[in-house]
């Protein structure tokens, strides 16, 4: 199998050296890795640890073992052009995302199949839940409970399964519109979202003593609004629509932080000079 993707240069990792190929690729790459930081379950788990060491290894050690687990189903679709290469060719045209299911139900004992499947429907039950209830917590104690700060646990509780329906509706809602869409798309569309409208903010916060809240807001709104426009408009088709809201985010965390601070550094150098005069 690994002579037959070599000689299929399956193991090609870079992509061809054309600014649409290149710039394509860094987003790609910059969704999976910058999109999936300021996300709830990852503070959650980072958080969550018991010292300093296990929450910085923690997270290197989860991102390995996402590289060599994401090995095995590569590996089995790779096996899948030798052991039906005719299926495979014409589930390739068709839709991508049928050929390991095709190659279990087809090729593989009863048992596996069942273990495949069980495995993969838990995986999705507890992705769901998880991604649920995160956004409902988030809403009920960052949002909510500045508009009701003395409300009771019990209130609290209420207006987390409210959220929750809520929520779940608005999903169910997307899934239906965004049916036939892969799920590699999905997937990046939904880290795309904190990438231009949460990363720059975060970390600029953290890492830049002059960040402001005003630069918080204009970097959120700048990133949002440029990232609908090129996912709206052919613009998205010849540069990647994350990446434009990533350097607008960027732009408008310096723009909302540094603009103030020159204004009124400019009134004081102004001032200072007509009283000297």
């Amino acid at each position: 199998m690994i002579e037959f993707a070599s000689s299929r240069e399956l193991f090609r990792f870079l992509p061809e050296p054309k600014f649409h190929d290149v710039v394509f690729f860094i987003a790609a790459g910059v969704t999976m890795m910058f999109g999936s930081i300021p996300q709830q379950d990852v503070f959650q788990r980072v958080m969550s640890a018991n010292n300093i060491q296990a929450a910085t290894r923690g997270p290197v050690i989860g991102g390995i073992c996402y590289i060599l687990f994401a090995f095995v189903p590569m590996f089995l679709v790779a096996s899948a052009l030798i052991i039906m290469p005719t299926e495979t060719a014409a589930l390739l045209k068709d839709d991508p995302q049928k050929v390991l299911p095709t190659l279990v139900l087809e090729k593989m004992p009863f048992v596996m199949q069942v273990l495949f499947f069980g495995a993969l429907l838990s995986a999705l039950k507890s992705t769901a839940s998880a991604t649920l209830l995160a956004p409902s917590v988030t809403f009920t104690e960052n949002i909510w409970r500045q508009f009701r700060p003395h409300s009771s646990d019990k209130q609290h509780l209420r207006t987390m399964r409210i959220t929750t329906l809520v929520f779940s509706a608005c999903v169910l809602a997307y899934a239906i519109y965004m049916q036939g869409t892969s799920i590699y798309e999905l997937v990046s569309g939904a880290y795309q979202v904190p990438l231009v409208g949460a990363f720059v903010p975060l970390v600029f916060g953290l890492y830049w003593k002059r960040a402001t809240t005003q630069g918080a807001i204009f970097a959120i709104v700048l990133g949002l609004v440029t990232w609908l426009l090129f996912l709206s408009t052919p613009a998205g088709a010849i540069f990647p629509a994350q990446l434009a809201g990533l350097l607008a985010a960027l732009a408008g965390m310096l723009i909302g932080s540094l603009g103030p601070q020159a204004i009124r550094n400019s009134h004081a150098s102004h001032h200072k000079m007509v009283g000297v005069e």
